[in-house]
C-alpha cells in the first residue's frame, strides 16, 4: 500500500497496516495486504512518521516511482483541494495505478479521477472514522476498528482492484459497505456534513451568550458542539465539495428550525420537532445496533456480485467479500 497524505485518516491508516498488515481474520492475509509506505508534502510529519517507525518519504515523485514498481495500491489521503494536484503527478508517473482514495466526499474525487484519466484502475472509498483532531499527532492505528467502510460501485475500476480495496478495508478491522458515489454523498451530507455546519452554529449561539453562559456550557453543549473543535480549513475541505447534497439537507433543516421558531412564538411550543428528532435518535441507534443483519457474502467476480453488494448497501447491511 502507498498512502498518499499522513494527516488523521491517512496516518493512521499507514500506522494500522504496519501494527496489523493482516488484522482481523483470515481474508486480509490470503489477500496478501503488504506492509504500506507513504508520502506526505509536510517534512514535518515525514520525520514524525519516520520517528515512529514507518517508510515515509516527501518526495512524491520517488514515492509513486516506488509504488509503479512494486505494484502498491495507491490510496490518495489529502484534503479535497490537494486532489487534483495528486492525481496529475500519478497520471505522469504512473498512469496504470490501482488507485482509491479515502476523502469524505466521493463524487468530486470520481470526477477529478476521469478529468485525469486514471478512472480505469479506480475505486473508491471512505472509511466512517475520524476525531475532531488532525495532523500526524492525532494519527491512531486503531481508529478504523469496527468502523463502516464505504466502497463505491462507479469509479470504473477492475474488479483485481475492488479486491485490493476491499482487503485493504478488511485489514483495518472495518465492516464494508458497497454504495454508489452520488448515494454515498447524498447520505454523508445528512449525518456528517449537515452536523458540521450545525455544531458550527450552536458554538457561535454559546459565544455569543457571553463569559457566563460558557461558564455554564455542560453536556449538550460539549457535546453538541464537539466538530466545531475542527480546524475550519478542513471543515470546509470537508463539507464545500458537496454542496449541492448540504444544500438540500441544510435547507430541510432551516425549514424545521423556522418552523419550530414560529410554532413556539405562536403557541410557546416547539411543536412536534422535539417528538420527530427522538424517534430519528431511536432510530439511529436501532440500526446502529442491528447493523442492517448479517453481512451479506460476497465473491468478487460472481455473476451480479456488484449489483447484490450495492443493494446489500442500500438497506444499510455490510458485505463480506471471500478472498
Amino acid at each position: 500500500m502507498c498512502v498518499l497524505g499522513l494527516g488523521l485518516i491517512g496516518g493512521s491508516l499507514l500506522r494500522c497496516l504496519d501494527a496489523h498488515p493482516a488484522a482481523n481474520g483470515s481474508a486480509a492475509a490470503a489477500a496478501g495486504t503488504p506492509r504500506a509506505f507513504g508520502w506526505n508534502r509536510s517534512p514535518a510529519t515525514v520525520d514524525a512518521a519516520r520517528a515512529a517507525g514507518h517508510d515515509a518519504s516527501a518526495d512524491l515523485s520517488a514515492t509513486l516511482e516506488r509504488a509503479r514498481d512494486e505494484d502498491a495500491l495507491v490510496v490518495v489521503g489529502v484534503p479535497m483541494p490537494a486532489v487534483a494536484p495528486v492525481l496529475a503527478e500519478i497520471a505522469r508517473i504512473h498512469p496504470g495505478a490501482q488507485l482509491t482514495d479515502v476523502v469524505s466526499v466521493k463524487g468530486p474525487v470520481r470526477d477529478a479521477v476521469r478529468a485525469a484519466g486514471l478512472d480505469a484502475g479506480y475505486v473508491g472509498s471512505h472509511p466512517m472514522a475520524g476525531t475532531n483532531s488532525t495532523g500526524w499527532s492525532a494519527t491512531d492505528p486503531e481508529l478504523f476498528a469496527g468502523s463502516r467502510w464505504v466502497i463505491t460501485s462507479d469509479g470504473g475500476g477492475a474488479e483485481s482492484t475492488w479486491r485490493r480495496v476491499a482487503a485493504l478495508g478488511s485489514s483495518t478491522g472495518s465492516r464494508l459497505v458497497a454504495l454508489p458515489s452520488d448515494e454515498h454523498d447524498r447520505a454523508v451530507a445528512r449525518i456528517s456534513h449537515l452536523p458540521h455546519v450545525l455544531a458550527e452554529a450552536l458554538a457561535v449561539a454559546g459565544r455569543e451568550g457571553g463569559d457566563a453562559a460558557l461558564a455554564l456550557g455542560a453536556g449538550s453543549f460539549r457535546d453538541g458542539t464537539r466538530v466545531a473543535g475542527t480546524p475550519p480549513d478542513l471543515v470546509r475541505a470537508i463539507c464545500e465539495p458537496n454542496a449541492a447534497a448540504l444544500e438540500v439537507v441544510l435547507a430541510e433543516a432551516v425549514e424545521e428550525l423556522g418552523a419550530s421558531l414560529e410554532q413556539l412564538r405562536r403557541t410557546g411550543s416547539l411543536g412536534d420537532l422535539v417528538d420527530r428528532g427522538s424517534a430519528g435518535r431511536a432510530a439511529f441507534e436501532a440500526r446502529q445496533g442491528e447493523a442492517g443483519g448479517a453481512p451479506l457474502d460476497i465473491t468478487i467476480g460472481a455473476q451480479g456480485w456488484l449489483d447484490a453488494a450495492v443493494a446489500a448497501g442500500r438497506r444499510g447491511q455490510e458485505i463480506s467479500v471471500a478472498f
